[in-house]
C-alpha cells in the first residue's frame, strides 16, 4: 500500500525497470514532458466528445445554405440546371448532416456509457517516464507493465468504445497480453 506524502505517491517502484520516476497517468498527461512524448493524447481515458454534434450541424446547415442559395441563382436567372443542382446539393447536405449529428450522438452516448469502467482502469494506472510504462502499483485492477497505445486501447476497449480509435492512432493497432485483467470487469 502506498502512503501519500508532499502531495504525491511514495514508495510506488516501476516494475518494468525499478525506477522511482512514477506519476499517476493524470499527473503525467499534464506534467513534464508530456507534450514533447504526447501524453494526453496516448494516455485518454476517453473520447472527447464535447460539442461536436453542434458544430457538425452548423457546418451542414452553412452547406445547406450554400445550396438553397444555389437554387435561388438558377430560378433567379432562369438557369435549371443552377436549380436542379442547387436544390439536389441542398438535399444531400441536409441529409448527410442528420446522419453525422445522429453518429456523433451515438459516439457521446457510448462514451458516457463507458466512462464509469474506464475510470475504474485509468485512476489507479501510474505512468514510469523512465521507462515509458504504464502499470497499476499492486496488480489491481489489471496487471502487468504496457506501453501507452497498449493501455489506452485496454481502457478504451474495456469501456466500450475502443471503435472510435482514429486512424492514425497507434493504440488501434496494439496488441493487449491475455493476462492482463485477472477476471473480466
Amino acid at each position: 500500500m502506498e502512503s501519500e506524502a508532499a502531495g504525491g505517491p511514495v514508495g510506488v517502484v516501476c516494475p518494468g525497470c525499478g525506477g522511482a520516476e512514477v506519476r499517476t497517468v493524470e499527473q503525467a498527461r499534464g506534467g513534464k514532458g508530456a507534450m514533447r512524448d504526447d501524453l494526453y493524447g496516448r494516455l485518454a481515458p476517453g473520447p472527447d466528445k464535447t460539442g461536436d454534434g453542434c458544430m457538425h450541424f452548423a457546418e451542414g446547415m452553412v452547406l445547406t445554405g450554400i445550396g438553397i442559395a444555389l437554387a435561388y441563382t438558377g430560378v433567379d436567372q432562369d438557369k435549371p440546371l443552377y436549380t436542379i443542382g442547387g436544390v439536389l446539393l441542398a438535399l444531400v447536405c441536409f441529409a448527410g448532416t442528420f446522419a453525422v449529428v445522429r453518429g456523433d450522438g451515438r459516439e457521446k452516448t457510448a462514451a458516457e456509457a463507458g466512462a464509469p469502467c474506464a475510470e475504474r482502469l485509468w485512476r489507479p494506472a501510474r505512468y514510469c517516464s523512465g521507462c515509458a510504462s504504464v502499470f497499476c502499483p499492486g496488480g489491481t485492477p489489471w496487471q502487468g507493465v504496457l506501453t501507452p497505445e497498449q493501455f489506452k486501447k485496454l481502457v478504451w476497449t474495456e469501456a466500450g468504445y475502443a471503435d472510435q480509435l482514429l486512424a492514425g492512432d497507434k493504440a488501434r493497432n496494439a496488441e493487449i497480453p491475455s493476462d492482463v485483467l485477472p477476471e473480466r470487469l
